[in-house]
């Protein structure tokens, strides 16, 4: 009988393939999962990946760790819901940028600002996919798409603004189109305490002719190696806001910001004994008690 390789790393992959079209973005964000889950040597049974409802929403049917495919635009309530219920799992949301700033945008405020300990990734193609092609929250004004035929009028959304105001302790911008570089972004942002947020431009080579990979490399530059102090909000805010003051013509990508404050679960009373699946129920004296006083 062959020994037992203890030491050997799990394989998180399921045996569920990608179903994306070929050269979309969310391969790469995918794969930079992958290796930021792998490097960090995470148990298995203590990862949950939640998704809501878009291109992006097939993230969790592709890992073998627990996932959920939640509803659109809810998935940071119920990402919430599992780590209030269980802090020792690991829970990381993916999701789309239809998902998560439109229809979704409040409960990024909200989970922000709690600074719940999860892990956001949102691809961020600028346009609706799964849906062949509308307007998204962060389409450029004139995008010409399905929706807007004569190109759209709305400012488009600064996701990582939002943020930052909402009081997000862990603010980054990725692209796919650097894999080593974006895979280490979600790695240290798994690894923070605290509200993880990492927008990731991820191409839709299908429905978005115009945010393409040659597009992005030939504006994207990485903030590691800069002056930037990740630890100064307006300066994190500056640099979120860059885009918008020289039209696109300079994309930051790295950290924007990052802070150590308490988190949600820490400050919890009802998780001061532990995991809240850990404890035991009370007894019916204790619930009867309980309702007993709303009478």
């Amino acid at each position: 009988m062959a020994a037992i390789n203890t030491n050997a790393k799990p394989n998180y992959s399921s045996k569920n393939k990608p179903v994306w079209c070929p050269g979309c973005g969310d391969f790469g964000v995918h794969a930079g999962i992958l290796k930021a889950i792998t490097e960090l040597g995470l148990d298995r049974s203590k990862v949950a990946i939640v998704s809501g409802i878009g291109c992006s929403s097939a993230m969790p049917h592709v890992f073998s760790t627990y996932g959920v495919h939640s509803l659109h635009g809810r998935l940071l309530p119920v990402a919430t819901g599992m780590k209030l219920a269980n802090e020792e799992l690991t829970v990381i949301g993916a999701g789309g940028d239809g998902d998560g700033y439109g229809i979704g945008v409040g409960h990024l405020i909200h989970s922000a600002r709690r600074n719940i300990d999860i892990t956001y990734i949102v691809m961020n193609n600028e346009i609706y996919g799964l849906t062949t092609g509308q307007a998204s929250p962060t389409s450029f004004v004139g995008a010409k798409t399905k929706s807007t035929p004569f190109g759209s009028i709305e400012t488009p959304e600064n996701p990582l603004a939002v943020a930052i105001s909402a009081g997000a302790t862990y603010v980054a911008r990725a692209f796919s189109g650097e894999p080593v570089h974006m895979a280490e972004m979600i790695k240290n942002g798994i690894a923070h305490k605290g509200f993880s947020i990492i927008d990731v431009f991820s191409p839709c080579v299908t429905f978005n002719d115009f945010n393409t990979y040659e597009w992005y490399r030939s504006r994207v530059y990485k903030l590691d190696g800069t002056e930037h102090d990740t630890g100064n909000k307006v300066k994190a805010f500056e640099k979120a806001t860059e885009t918008d003051t020289n039209g696109w013509s300079k994309v930051p990508i790295g950290l924007l910001y990052r802070e150590s404050r308490p988190t949600y679960s820490s400050m919890d009373i009802a998780s001061k004994n532990g995991p809240l699946v850990k404890q035991a129920m009370p007894s019916k004296d204790v619930v009867k008690g309980i309702l007993e006083e709303y009478r």
